[in-house]
């Protein structure tokens, strides 16, 4: 699956470590900046459930 991930770059940081918990994460993007006055950003990953994790 691929998941945008749009905030803070402190934001971003946080979701993508909790994401790493339960998603085989296989790649993320550079960061991309919104326009200014914007302050957020966004990356993009590619990813799937772990094998762990499934029911």
């Amino acid at each position: 699956m691929r998941i945008r991930l749009h905030g803070t770059p402190t934001e971003i940081t946080a979701t993508l470590t909790a994401l790493a918990a339960t998603l085989d994460i296989r790649t993320v993007s550079r960061r991309y900046p919104d326009r200014p006055p914007s302050t957020l950003e966004r990356i993009y990953l590619d990813a799937s459930p772990r094998k762990d994790t499934r029911p």
